[in-house]
């Protein structure tokens, strides 16, 4: 997939780097563990970027606040903190990984209230979301209270006791669940799910969280949901005015 962008004005935006990478829902975890050598190939520089761009579902479960969620994914953890020294890493939270200022301090992180982030490629607006910023009231009510520090505190201790029942009952909920299904009807979804938005203030609006790696034109902005790292092995880089899919060979 193929993109380029049109120009227009943003204000007050986020730059967006020449070279940058964006990935999204990875769901890194026991059924996807292939982010993790993505990661190792920014490490030792195999691929390079001055820029990287998480879009959110990275982890299948990261909370804030819920500890064993983060030591059973330390090693990316850690590699994304490492990455962070030399690499400026934007992270949008996601419906699968929120709560995530304390764990990745050099990280600018943006929770769901923060999106969609408004960022400028020269000269050029550009939208990032996660996908998941614009639904019906009963998930907004629902993401306000998971995402609460006392709610995940409460989980995380019932979970412990519990010998993680939570977790395990969630794992066993995700293993089952298809990550590359093809949605019906995407576009006339994307323009319901847009419709509040002043689209016309971006010239590119980009998201995850639907897995579909799919673009088209609403009016004068192009449209993008970002292929799902977990699908495909795929993420997405910005180079001379135009975004375009990559493959990651794991032997990198």
């Amino acid at each position: 997939m193929q993109v380029s962008l049109i120009l227009r004005m943003s204000h007050s935006p986020i730059k967006l780097l020449e070279g940058a990478i964006f990935v999204s829902d990875a769901h890194y975890s026991f059924k996807h563990l292939e982010f993790l050598e993505f990661l190792k190939a920014l490490r030792t520089q195999k691929i390079q970027t001055p820029q990287l761009i998480l879009m959110g579902d990275i982890f299948d479960l990261l909370f804030g606040g819920v500890t064993k969620t983060v030591e059973r994914n330390q090693e990316a953890v850690d590699l994304i903190n490492t990455l962070s020294d030399n690499i400026e890493i934007l992270y949008l939270e996601g419906n699968h990984d929120f709560n995530l200022k304390e764990i990745f301090p050099g990280v600018k992180v943006y929770p769901i209230e923060d999106q969609p982030l408004q960022c400028e490629y020269q000269e050029q607006s550009v939208g990032l979301a996660h996908g998941d910023f614009n639904a019906p009231l009963g998930y907004r009510v629902y993401t306000a209270v998971i995402r609460n520090s006392l709610v995940l505190r409460t989980l995380s201790f019932l979970n412990k006791i519990g010998k993680q029942f939570i977790l395990n009952a969630l794992d066993a909920k995700l293993s089952r669940k298809n990550d590359c299904q093809e949605m019906d009807a995407f576009e006339a979804y994307v323009k319901r799910h847009l419709s509040s938005l002043k689209l016309d203030t971006y010239d590119m609006f980009i998201e995850g969280h639907h897995h579909q790696d799919l673009s088209f034109n609403i009016e004068k902005t192009v449209y993008v949901n970002l292929p799902a790292f977990a699908c495909g092995l795929k993420y997405m880089c910005l180079e001379e005015g135009t975004l375009t899919s990559n493959p990651f060979e794991k032997s990198l």
